[in-house]
C-alpha cells in the first residue's frame, strides 16, 4: 500500500490488526456460486492482478484434534484458485514445511517433499494444496509460485484467542511467571522472522507478474535450526525471568526436525533473509507486549 498498490483482504473475521486494507467478510471454506464475484453487496475490484492464498486452519496439534478442518483447507485452496482461474490472474499459495514430514534431514530442500511422508491432517492437506496449484498451473496455464514457509514469527501473530502460536505462546507464560511445557525439547525448527517472509512474498510478486518464469515450489524460511528448548530458554533470558520448563514428548502430527535449504529462494528470488532469532525475538517483544496489555493477558505490571 505505501507503494501505491491496493489491497483487498478477504476473510470470515474483521482485521483487528489495522484498517487500511478493505476487507470481505467471506468464508473460503464454503462452496459459493458467485465466489468470483463477491458476496452480499461487497463486490471484488474488476482490475486484480494477483491473489496472495495464505488463508488455513494453521496449527498442527488442533487439527489432528479436528482433522476435518483439513478438508476446509483444501476447499480454501480450491476456492482461491477458481477466483484466479476465473479471473485469469496468477497466485501465489503459501504452503508449509510440514511437506516434508519427518524426514530428519541435516538441510531440507524442496525435492524432498512426498505425500506418503505427511505427518499430520494439516500437513496432507497442504500437500493437497500443492497438487491442486500445479494440477491448475497445467490444465489452465496458470502462472504461480509456492511458498514453503517455516515457524513465521512477530508482528501479528499473538492472537493467542484465536490460535496458541508457541513463540508469543512462550513469552506470554514467561512474562506471567507461568511455567512452560515444552513439547519436543530436542525439536529443532527453522524459525522465520516476518519482515524476512514479507520479503521473499513481494519478491515472489514481482517475478509472478513479470515475464520471468515461474511456477515452482519455494523454501522461505531464514536457513537455521534451534533446538525449541534453546527457544525457551533464550526468551527467559533475553526478558531477565526465570520460569519453570517441563518437558514432554512432541504431540502427534508434529515434525521435530526441519532446517530448510533456501538456495533456491536466493538464486529465483535474491531472497537473503537478515533477521537471526535473537534480533526478531528483541523486535517482536515491544509489539507482543503491547498487545497482551491490550488483551488484559499480563497478570501484573512488568518490573
Amino acid at each position: 500500500m505505501d507503494s501505491g498498490h491496493r489491497v483487498t483482504g478477504v476473510d470470515w473475521r474483521a482485521n483487528q490488526w489495522t484498517e487500511r486494507i478493505d476487507l470481505i467478510h467471506q468464508d473460503l471454506a464454503r462452496r459459493e456460486e458467485n465466489f468470483s464475484i463477491g458476496i452480499g453487496d461487497q463486490r471484488y475490484p474488476d482490475d486484480i492482478d494477483i491473489i496472495i492464498h495464505l488463508a488455513a486452519y494453521a496449527k498442527v496439534h488442533e487439527l489432528v484434534e479436528h482433522p476435518v478442518r483439513a478438508l476446509d483447507n483444501i476447499t480454501m485452496t480450491t476456492n482461491a484458485l477458481e477466483f484466479a482461474r476465473t479471473r485469469r490472474i496468477p497466485i501465489l499459495f503459501g504452503s508449509s514445511r510440514e511437506a516434508y514430514g519427518n524426514i530428519q534431514l541435516e538441510r531440507t530442500s524442496e525435492s524432498a517433499a512426498n505425500f506418503i511422508n505427511a505427518a499430520s491432517p494439516y500437513a496432507a492437506s497442504k500437500i493437497a494444496g500443492e497438487s491442486l496449484v500445479h494440477s491448475y498451473g497445467r490444465c489452465f496455464d496458470m502462472r504461480y509460485l509456492i511458498f514453503r514457509f517455516s515457524n513465521v514469527y512477530g508482528r501479528f501473530d499473538c492472537d493467542l484467542d484465536r490460535m496458541e502460536r508457541v513463540i508469543p505462546l512462550f513469552v506470554r507464560k514467561t512474562l506471567n511467571r507461568e511455567p512452560i511445557t515444552v513439547f519436543g525439547p530436542d525439536k529443532i525448527l527453522d524459525f522465520t522472522y516476518i519482515d524476512d517472509c514479507v520479503s521473499g512474498i513481494l519478491a515472489g510478486i514481482t517475478r509472478v507478474l513479470s515475464t520471468q518464469s515461474v511456477n515452482t515450489t519455494i523454501n522461505l524460511a531464514y536457513g537455521q535450526g534451534n533446538r525449541l528448548l534453546d527457544v525457551a530458554q533464550l526468551i527467559a533470558t533475553r526478558l531477565d525471568i526465570k520460569v519453570p520448563l517441563m518437558l514432554a514428548p512432541a504431540r502427534a502430527g508434529e515434525v521435530t526436525h526441519y532446517v530448510a535449504d533456501i538456495a533456491a529462494a536466493y538464486e529465483l528470488l535474491g531472497y537473503q533473509p537478515k533477521v537471526s532469532l535473537t534480533d526478531g525475538l528483541a523486535r517482536a517483544f515491544e509489539f507482543y507486549i503491547t498487545w497482551f496489555k491490550k488483551k488484559g493477558w499480563l497478570l501484573s505490571e512488568l518490573n
